[in-house]
């Protein structure tokens, strides 16, 4: 009996999937529910302080905008482009990484993966608890602990109410920020925020790298909420779906941040938005900073939900893991602890070091999603025999040296060409303090692989591809 053609069942409320592959008889959904999913997951205000980063560094508006649509338009190509093997592959995003790493060298993107999840997360707790205190100010350690539980629960119920949660909220936070954006424009000196005109190559760049970083780094578990799609869904819609959405919320919040930078003395997520939305109508500034707490704990979900399923991933490759509902709560709940323990040991100002986290996080995920890419649309072709990703002794290996060479070589290139508060690269001094580094890091990792792996026949794993294809119909029969 076909895949196609089988009688699907009745799903489980509460998701069963960790880092196992999703057979076709459990695909769901429809493709234009990414747009909303990524829009919302996006539509946070991590995202509008992504635009601080130009006007903080002295550059004009009309420049920092400009500099936020070429990074948000650069970034979300690869990420979209990402999603695109959710429906052809039916894994999440980072054990797909196997067939360029081998099954233990995997852990190398791994771990650089985890720590920008949790990294994300504490600066997601402390914006939405610095929300909740502009009206039940007081101490900040519970409402930590109660916003991650609340994630937590969203990850652990898992796929479809991270989508049904998101697609909602989608409206609310259009209207509610759309009210917020007229009266930025209305209420503010807007001539003052456009009068600097103030141009420099390193502020641009350091800006359009914030924007791209933070597109590329949803670019790690894009995947594991297109996994579910049919697996016969075109390709092109899967991207612009994903790219409309994604870009959309990105485009506006982060501009709206660059003009509330240059417009306002002293910038800040919340005291910007409750500021501005007071000026439109008394209270509405505060109403629209706690609505903007249940987007950050959606986030903060699909946080915690990606990084359990790249820890499992990594374990897996040394230790085999029983894909379970159990496991899954386990991941989940450590993940959430580290991200409670780190939020409680560094002080709410931290926001200040965003930038610095966002370009660092670019750095560690460009060499990555180089590789990634291109094996799957120019070595591979989006032919992968899936059962041998979970094989120790599979095609792939367990250590595979073009990934992990490309991978190294395009980080150790990058570090000279490095921005970062703690560290100037002697080629950033040479070029001015213009930060390229991501541009270095994408085409080293991208040449390296595809010089590697130029002798590659991937003919010969056709029989393989087949051998797993037959394999899973049969187990679903």
């Amino acid at each position: 009996m076909s895949i196609d053609n089988q009688v699907t069942p009745a799903r489980p409320k509460i998701e069963v999937r960790s880092i196992d592959y999703v057979p076709r008889n459990e695909r769901h959904g429809k493709v234009w529910h990414q747009a909303p999913f990524w829009f919302t997951g996006n539509f946070v205000l991590t995202t509008m302080v992504t635009g601080f980063t130009g006007p903080a560094l002295g550059m004009g508006t009309l420049y920092s905008i400009l500099a936020i649509v070429l990074g948000v338009c650069f970034g979300t190509f690869f990420m979209a482009f990402h999603a695109n093997q959710g429906p052809r592959m039916g894994l999440p995003q980072m054990i797909q990484s196997r067939a360029q790493f081998g099954l233990r060298g995997a852990i190398v993107p791994f771990a650089a993966v985890v720590c920008v999840y949790i990294g994300f997360n504490v600066f997601n707790v402390i914006l939405a608890t610095d929300a909740i205190n502009t009206v039940l100010p007081g101490l900040r350690a519970p409402w930590y602990l109660l916003l991650i539980l609340v994630a937590v629960l969203l990850a652990i119920i898992g796929h479809d109410l991270l989508h049904t949660v998101q697609r909602w909220l989608t409206y609310v936070m259009i209207s509610v920020f759309g009210v917020l954006t007229v009266s930025a424009l209305m209420t503010l000196q807007m001539d003052a925020a456009l009068a600097n005109a103030h141009f420099s190559w390193s502020a641009f760049l350091i800006q359009l790298s914030a924007a791209a970083g933070y597109q590329i780094s949803y670019a790690v578990y894009v995947s594991d909420y297109s996994r579910y799609l049919p697996h016969d869904t075109p390709t092109g819609k899967v991207v612009f779906w994903t790219y409309l959405g994604a870009a959309g919320s990105a485009l506006w919040l982060m501009a709206l941040g660059a003009f509330l930078a240059s417009a306002l003395p002293v910038p800040d997520a919340i005291g910007s938005v409750r500021e501005v939305g007071n000026h439109f109508y008394p209270g509405f500034g505060t109403l629209t900073v706690l609505i903007a707490v249940p987007s950050l704990i959606g986030i903060m979900a699909i946080n915690c939900y990606g990084a359990m399923l790249t820890s499992l991933s990594a374990i897996d490759g040394f230790r085999k893991v029983t894909p379970s509902l159990k496991v899954r709560v386990a991941g989940i709940l450590i993940i959430s602890t580290a991200v409670f323990l780190i939020t409680l040991s560094i002080p709410s100002s931290y926001l200040s070091s965003f930038n610095t986290f966002v370009l660092l996080m670019l750095y560690l995920l460009v060499p990555w999603t180089a590789v990634n890419l291109v094996d799957f649309y120019g070595v591979r072709k989006g032919r992968y025999a899936i059962s041998e990703i979970f094989n120790p002794s599979g095609i792939y290996g367990l250590w595979n040296k073009a990934g992990l060479v490309a991978y190294c070589t395009a980080l150790i290139a990058m570090v000279p060409f490095m921005s970062l508060e703690f560290y100037q690269g002697p080629a950033l001094q040479a070029l001015g303090g213009a930060d390229v580094a991501f541009f270095i890091g994408l085409l080293v990792a991208s040449t390296v692989y595809w010089i590697m792996t130029r002798t590659l026949d991937s003919t010969l794993e056709t029989p393989f591809i087949d051998h797993s294809d037959r394999l899973l119909e049969e187990q679903l029969q």
